[in-house]
């Protein structure tokens, strides 16, 4: 693959020229939506530190949970900035941060930021797995498929034809972001770039993920803690719901019925006879991902009913 060329004395490696394009056209396609949308970019200007602070470390905080082994060898590594390992999504996520502290006292809400930020970082993020398959980095399982491509790195495992999931990747958040902007010119109230992008992006991590060859760190799992999980969410969307309508004796009893249900059932997981199936670790945050959103949408939208 064309994983780096030379020019001159210099290497330039192809990963990081898509990195640099998908932060460029992300960083531009983001100050159009929020002017679009009426947001003030102000503390931005006032609070730039803060933001490039957060888009690096947690860029690269997600970058060593991911490669978690690598870094438990050589924790030295740790500080070699200049290795390549660096995650787009959550240097995006580290934006995200941010303004959520940030805009806690703004007029406007994070859901109207989440929902220029989102469509901003999946267009970014398709060009990062541009660069991930000219690098061989995140590469797919053996397969007889057509498109199967041939990787001559020692970084791929594999030496047959695999699947080009950073392919798959890359042309389906593409035609997510074209999906989102017509969602926004159709949708009147916060939040539905948000649900509909954060939805669509879980279902085809979850999906891609299967066909993925590369090292992640495993998550096992049951039906029953799936259930549980969406229980949780739905209780925790009910307690944001009418936080404001009960005394602090009912906010007492409800918090500690949520801890006593949901933290037994953890405590008790594993002496239950449940048949486990195992899923990568990004699969599971896709799944905490559309739950969370699906009750913070709702929430803000039975809290800020004009928005």
């Amino acid at each position: 693959m064309f994983e780096s060329f030379s020019f001159g004395p210099v290497i330039i490696w192809m990963r990081v020229i898509f990195f640099l394009i998908g932060v460029w056209l992300a960083t531009e396609f983001f100050l159009r939506l929020s002017e679009s949308a009426n947001l003030s970019l102000q503390h931005f200007k006032e609070k730039a530190p803060q933001f490039a602070l957060a888009f690096i470390g947690f860029g690269r905080l997600f970058a060593i949970i991911a490669q978690y082994k690598v870094f438990l060898r050589d924790p030295l590594r740790v500080f070699v900035f200049w290795d390549g390992s660096f995650s787009f999504m959550g240097a995006a996520v580290g934006i995200g941060f941010v303004l959520f502290w940030y805009t806690r006292t703004h007029r406007s809400t994070f859901l109207q930021w989440l929902d220029v930020l989102l469509p901003a970082a999946i267009f970014g993020s398709a060009f990062d797995w541009f660069g991930k398959f000219a690098a061989g980095r995140a590469y797919g399982k053996p397969t007889d498929v057509p498109w199967a491509v041939t990787y001559d790195t020692i970084g791929v495992r594999y030496t047959v034809p695999i699947h080009p999931v950073q392919l798959y990747y890359a042309f389906t958040l593409l035609a997510l972001t074209f999906l989102l902007l017509v969602i926004r010119k159709q949708s009147s109230r916060a939040g539905s770039e948000t649900f509909f992008g954060i939805l669509m992006a879980s279902v085809a991590t979850f999906f891609f993920e299967y066909f993925r060859g590369d090292f992640s760190i495993p998550v096992f799992a049951t039906k029953m803690d799936f259930f549980i999980l969406t229980a949780l969410f739905i209780s925790l969307g009910v307690f944001a719901a009418v936080e404001l309508k009960l005394t602090q004796k009912a906010l007492l009893y409800y918090e500690g019925i949520l801890i006593v249900v949901f933290g037994g059932y953890m405590i008790a997981r594993r002496w239950l006879p449940f048949a486990t199936f195992e899923m990568r670790f990004s699969q599971f945050l896709a799944i905490l991902s559309f739950l969370a959103s699906v009750v913070y949408v709702v929430v803000h939208r039975r809290k800020y009913p004009h928005l």
